[in-house]
């Protein structure tokens, strides 16, 4: 599923309004401790609409408002 489609699965107005994806791997977020651990180490990854996720994806999805 690309990225849009995944957002969509949470709340069908997500994939409409989807803009990016803030991606970081689950072994990366527990080793990082944080969100902004992940982000400041470098770990945390933007993708676009055609972003195909992978198992242990942890994702927080962009979307306008």
């Amino acid at each position: 599923m690309t990225a849009p489609q995944c957002a969509g699965v949470i709340q069908t107005d997500f994939e409409n309004s989807f803009i990016k994806a803030e991606v970081v791997s689950y072994d990366d977020l527990i080793a990082s401790g944080s969100m902004q651990k992940a982000r400041d180490a470098g770990k945390l990854r933007l993708e676009g609409k055609e972003y195909l996720f992978s198992d242990g994806d942890v994702v927080l999805f962009k979307c306008n408002a």
